[in-house]
């Protein structure tokens, strides 16, 4: 789940059925799917005030430890780093690629999108071309989710830049229902992946590809409900099966190129 107009989440949320500045139908469903899910209470996911700030109301995560920190550096690390892939990939077609800013937050921040907390996970706003951030969800994404590792977390924040990226070739869309929010985040899987392919021949080590791979299978829908709930239904995904997030991320990773992802063609 993910504000308002943003998209993203990663890890069982969805944002293409929810409008821009508050919340439809569509992202009232998907705001109960997620309460269920996870033990969330639905009214926590809402913020009483969906307005829209300006970017220096982003609150930056409070430093609290020295893994927060370090956790800081490293996501700062991972994100300089997909500017240079995308940068070059942009520049070989003739285009200028602006980068995302990040935003790191502790608990909850405002987002052009509305408000975002860490009970959301990290998500994307369009309308500021921001990715939101709690660190607190790299422990999550090892202790709850059983995927661990420095590259599974480089594969969340790739995700992210790759809705940035959708954003900037104008195919990522605000609305159009489940199946189409399905479509669009395994897009951003693929081009997590094509991120991926250009740091495996730079900072990738052994065990890299299994960690991004895996954390990819964790936060399939499948996999999260039938966690959850024991059961799967199908016609409730927002993300995508792990077969599905898998297979998306491992073709980027090995195309390496926008076509890769069916952009360009």
């Amino acid at each position: 789940m993910s504000p308002a107009g943003g998209f993203g989440g990663g890890f069982g949320g969805g944002g293409g059925m929810i409008r821009t500045g508050g919340l439809g139908i569509g992202g009232l469903l998907i705001l109960l799917v997620v309460s269920y899910l996870f033990g969330i209470d639905p009214l926590s996911l809402l913020s009483p005030d969906q307005s829209s700030p300006d970017s220096s109301s982003s609150a930056p995560a409070r430093p609290g430890s020295a893994a927060t920190d370090e956790a800081a550096v490293f996501a700062e690390k991972i994100l300089g780093d997909t500017e240079d892939v995308w940068g070059k990939i942009f520049a070989q077609a003739g285009q200028r690629y602006p980068p995302p800013t990040m935003v790191l937050f502790s608990d909850s921040t405002p987002s052009a999108c509305g408000s975002g907390s860490a009970a959301v996970g990290p998500f994307y706003c369009p309308v500021d071309r921001k990715v939101y951030l709690d660190l607190t969800f790299f422990r999550e994404l090892a202790r709850r989710f059983g995927a661990p590792g420095d590259f599974a977390q480089a594969y969340v924040i790739a995700h992210e830049v790759g809705h940035h990226v959708q954003n900037l070739l104008g195919v990522l869309q605000n609305g159009g229902g489940n199946a189409q929010s399905v479509r669009q985040e395994l897009q951003a899987d693929c081009l997590a992946g094509v991120w991926g392919h250009s740091a495996s021949t730079r900072v990738l080590e052994g065990g890299d590809l299994e960690e991004a791979l895996n954390a990819a299978s964790a936060i399939g829908d499948d996999t999260l409900q039938r966690r959850s709930s024991g059961h799967v239904m199908p016609e409730s995904f927002t993300h995508g099966s792990s077969a599905d997030r898998v297979a998306s991320f491992k073709r980027g990773f090995d195309g390496g190129d926008l076509r890769s992802c069916g952009i360009g063609r």
